[in-house]
């Protein structure tokens, strides 16, 4: 089979740019590399490693510390009596506010419910009735009972366990504690590997290569973007910027999903905020102000449990309304052996903060928590660079549209790594020979210091989080656009650049995304789903109902285009289904 040239608009490989960085002092040769350890990534690796592929997994951290680990509430699946994956379906395109690409959602709710047995024939283990039936709640936009649940509120503490265990079970070699630099890619520039940084002694320590014909790209979100963030410190950003630098087209950046209800610490809380899963709603938990007022019911038919962009923007509209920083949820109904029982993980956060929720209503407030958008892929995982995929958070399948209905993002890790596994066998890819180029051929970019990954996240937090504005936006492009300039300029003066390593790798990842979150942001002048845009408070959808899809270009400069339709367009000019 012909491999697919590069996508039409394609830089010569040789001129796309790097982050600056040693070259590699080591290798690994594979059929695959999977990078990122979460419910993709390794359902990905797993699948590969069964049809007798050579698999090596990349992580930033341990195996199990990325941000399926965080998950509480579920994993969403037409499996309960009733419930149809066309029911399901709707749901998943009324939350995501007409963006949503339909062929991608009914292939995740019609592969869905075998995907999680499959799961659980790996060894999940979900919460079951007394009769041995799976044990299912109730989740914001969701009309029926679907989403299965583990420990109470540990769901992706147990699925990241199954995975963790079957993977070395299986023997497939990891590199752990390693942030991934850049895609290697061959003179056609097709994908060959990565570079990556191994933080500490090991077998492998400092910069090296992993060579492989295919690429998956599993590196979850990009929250720590954001001051305030349900994500874990991990999350900044890697894969979508390695994608950007390697010339893959990003689509949808500004549809961050903001939690409406994370744990308030106080205004100037900064980093990984505890969460309070949509299933303590999903079971019966009120949202309430100071006064003990419902101030959802009336905005919407689900009251508490309509799409969290409606249930953030009621909690938002109410503290302004009440010049507070927050609102409350209440479950002291609930009573303690429901907490204790249904709800364990969450609670011990709660007393953990000195907050009783058996006794006293919980303050909360909308943080960071999703990013509905990512790496453009189609519905084999696969983005426009031939041999690069994507999935999980990382990607943008078009399964979320403009807001992720909840409980849906494991779901989607878990199909379309499944989906990418069987591309990557039924094409062949992982037979051809990778010829990387030299790492030194390419241009280095320049690094930020440090500290200015606190300043990226305030620039944001400010100017692009729930709220926004052209007036906002346009003052976060311009501070974000002096920090790029100002690494730029000492780059091309002096030759010098910020030291390499993890923190200053970091921060320039963090302000690629911040960047091209900004940007789409500011193209798309109307609110819709989770991106609410204050000076244009209407949904248009004669003008809107599009994608907003980014390049970076060479120099370095972003390349901004609005698809004409609601269809996402083919990633590869070849299709890959001979």
């Amino acid at each position: 089979m012909r491999p697919p040239a590069a996508h039409p608009g394609a830089a010569a490989p040789g001129t796309r740019p790097r982050l600056h960085a040693p070259a590699p002092g080591w290798s690994i040769d594979a059929d695959v590399v999977v990078v990122g350890s979460g419910v993709a990534g390794l359902t990905a690796a797993l699948r590969c490693e069964a049809a007798g592929l050579t698999t090596v997994v990349v992580t930033k951290a341990r195996l199990d510390d990325g941000s399926t680990r965080w998950a509480q509430g579920g994993i969403a699946a037409a499996l309960g009596e009733g419930d149809t994956p066309e029911q399901h379906l709707d749901d998943t395109l009324v939350a995501g506010a007409g963006l949503c690409d339909e062929e991608a959602v009914r292939i995740l709710v019609t592969e869905g419910p075998d995907a999680v047995r499959r799961l659980i024939a790996t060894g999940a283990r979900f919460d079951a009735s007394t009769d041995g039936d799976l044990e299912l709640t109730r989740e914001g936009g969701h009309h029926r009972r679907r989403i299965a649940h583990a420990g109470g509120d540990a769901t992706g503490a147990e699925i990241s366990r199954a995975l963790v265990e079957a993977v070395r079970a299986r023997g497939l070699r990891t590199v752990e504690n390693a942030l991934v630099l850049d895609l290697l890619t061959d003179a056609e520039g097709r994908a060959a590997g990565v570079t990556l940084h191994v933080m500490g002694e090991g077998q492998h320590d400092g910069v090296g290569a992993v060579h492989a014909p295919a690429v998956v790209l599993a590196t979850g979100g990009m929250g720590q973007v954001f001051s305030a963030t349900t994500n874990p410190a991990v999350s900044t950003g890697d894969g979508v910027a390695l994608a950007l630098r390697a010339g893959a087209e990003v689509s949808d950046l500004e549809f961050v999903q903001f939690h409406p209800t994370v744990l308030f610490l106080g205004a100037d809380a900064e980093g990984q905020q505890p969460l309070v899963s949509e299933a303590v709603r999903g079971e019966g938990a009120h949202l309430v102000d100071a006064d003990g007022v419902r101030f959802m019911l009336g905005q919407h038919e689900l009251a508490e449990l309509a799409p969290r962009d409606i249930v953030a923007k009621g909690i938002m509209r109410r503290m302004r309304e009440n010049d507070t920083e927050h609102m409350y949820l209440d479950a002291r109904h609930f009573g303690a052996e429901m907490w204790e029982h249904r709800f364990p993980t969450i609670l011990a956060a709660c007393r953990a903060h000195g907050i009783d929720p058996v006794t006293e209503p919980v303050p909360v407030a909308p943080a960071a928590h999703y990013a509905s958008g990512g790496v453009r892929t189609d519905s084999h995982g696969r983005t426009t660079v031939p041999g690069l995929y994507a999935c999980g958070e990382v990607a943008c399948t078009g399964v979320h549209g403009a807001n992720r209905l909840a409980s849906n993002s494991l779901l989607e890790g878990l199909v379309y790594a499944e989906r990418i596994a069987a591309d990557i066998v039924r094409t062949g890819l992982h037979a051809r020979v990778p010829q990387p180029l030299p790492t030194s051929q390419r241009p280095a970019h320049p690094l930020l210091p440090p500290e200015a990954r606190f300043a990226v996240q305030r620039i944001m937090t400010r100017g692009a989080g729930v709220l926004r504005s052209e007036a906002s936006l346009a003052e976060a492009a311009e501070r974000l656009h002096r920090l790029h300039a100002d690494a730029r300029d000492a780059l091309d003066e002096n030759g010098k650049t910020a030291e390499p390593g993890v923190d200053t790798w970091e921060a320039t990842n963090l302000l690629c995304v911040a960047r091209v979150l900004v940007a789409a942001a500011r193209q798309r002048e109307e609110t819709r789903g989770c991106h609410w845009r204050e000076d244009r408070p209407e949904r248009d959808d004669t003008a809107w109902r599009r994608h907003i899809v980014v390049r970076l270009n060479p120099d370095r400069s972003l390349a901004v285009r609005t698809t004409d339709t609601t269809d996402f367009p083919p990633t590869l000019p070849q299709a890959q289904e001979q």
